[in-house]
């Protein structure tokens, strides 16, 4: 365990860094650009009304999250005193503080590093008041407790993956790296057994629990996703279409859009097709193979969608920062470019997203800047994931604990 001195320092900015956001998000300290508390005020206040008469949200073509997402929207509920927006962010922080308390005490680990808990610090406010105002750090902490309890608790893996998935889906793509035999099946099991339970509960419940998937099926190319890009120059040379508010995000709407959308999601099914062949050609699996694998899937599900939305880029911090708790982590590169397209993310929404509605050249500038630090990261780690697992054992001395893929998740070999 790193000693008290090594972590005193980080839980100091840890905790300058989020007084600074709840600054921001209880309006002391005013942002320019858009107010993005108006979501938890406005839109998250009106869909816990809506679930307090026992309905899901079904005339809101804006709900589109599974159907546990109502726990998230519902649980200010656990804070009576105080009113709804307030004790949303009080419980942001209190979701903040686990992760960065589970990565701290995991990086102190023997053959762990605190670069995990570095990034975690680091990342989040550098989204600004958008990771407060969002139910995203909820989910990702979910499942930085999933990742962490990894491999020697597959259980409790699947059962937090499965969670999150019913949260907001993409935590399902926590177990593409579990190593194969009894470490998948359990992990995996659960995860099915917790998502089918929990779909039956809040179906039974509730009506509209799967209403999201007809809602989600019918949005557009947002403007801040790659594809947007297309559409972000072409209306500078002739281009017709508009930028209009749909489906709860600020999305382009003319010729064309249908044809880049589809493309879009035509890349996410090669992404996951690569993600399947990855899948059944690993052949060395390591203690860090479940971290990177979970980090790539998820870089490769936000590059390719239709929608990056700010509050994307908190999955992909997480995801970074439990990578980095190991030492011997190949994912540093892309862990960092990571965080260095949050801090642009904080550029684009909301400090200057009048540019980027306007399309103009700073607007442009900033979105080629994202979203190309997120292909760089993107490529970058499924190429060190491919490397460390397909390409034979091009394994560094010091690399991590390696697992053979047919074996039991508790027999692990050191790799010479």
């Amino acid at each position: 365990m790193a000693g008290a001195h090594g972590t005193r320092f980080p839980v100091a900015v840890w905790a300058l860094t989020r007084a600074a956001l709840l600054l921001c998000v209880f309006k002391v300290v005013t942002l320019p650009g858009p107010d993005v508390t108006g979501d938890v005020a406005v839109i998250y206040q009106g869909w816990y009304e809506v679930l307090k008469t026992g309905t899901y949200p079904l005339d809101d073509v804006t709900w589109q999250y599974p159907p546990a997402a109502a726990l998230a929207i519902g649980s200010p509920a656990m804070l009576p005193f105080l009113g709804y927006a307030s004790a949303f962010f009080v419980l942001a922080l209190l979701c903040d503080a686990v992760a960065f308390g589970l990565l701290l005490y995991a990086g102190g680990r023997t053959g762990r590093s605190i670069r995990g808990a570095w990034v975690w610090v680091a990342g989040v406010p550098l989204l600004g008041p958008t990771a407060y105002a969002r139910y995203d750090l909820m989910v990702t902490a979910v499942a930085v407790a999933a990742l962490l309890a990894g491999v020697r608790r597959p259980r409790l893996m699947g059962a937090l993956a499965g969670f999150g998935a019913l949260l907001k889906v993409w935590p399902v793509l926590l177990l593409v790296g579990t190593p194969r035999g009894r470490a998948t099946r359990r992990s995996w099991a659960t995860a099915s057994v917790v998502a089918a339970v929990l779909a039956v509960v809040c179906s039974a419940a509730m009506p509209g629990a799967l209403a999201f998937l007809t809602f989600q099926r019918d949005r557009g190319t947002e403007i801040e996703s790659l594809g947007a890009l297309v559409f972000q120059v072409a209306r500078h040379y002739g281009w017709n279409g508009s930028v209009l508010l749909n489906y709860g995000s600020v999305e382009f709407v003319g010729p064309y859009v249908p044809l880049v959308s589809n493309a879009a999601l035509a890349l996410t099914v090669l992404a996951f097709g690569w993600l399947l062949v990855w899948r059944l050609r690993a052949r060395a699996f390591s203690a860090g193979t479940p971290y990177d694998a979970a980090f790539a899937a998820v870089l490769l599900f936000t590059t390719t969608s239709r929608v990056i939305s700010p509050q994307y880029m908190l999955w992909l911090v997480g995801l970074a920062a439990v990578c980095l708790t190991l030492r011997a982590s190949r994912m540093g590169l892309p862990a960092w470019l990571v965080v260095a397209a949050t801090a642009v993310t904080l550029l684009e929404f909301p400090l200057l997203f009048s540019h980027v509605v306007a399309g103009d050249p700073m607007g442009i500038l900033l979105l080629a800047v994202r979203n190309g630090l997120l292909v760089a990261a993107t490529l970058t780690a499924c190429v060190r994931l491919w490397r460390d697992t397909v390409s034979g054992p091009r394994r560094r001395d010091g690399d991590a604990l390696a697992v053979r893929p047919d074996a039991d998740a508790q027999s692990r070999a050191n790799v010479p």
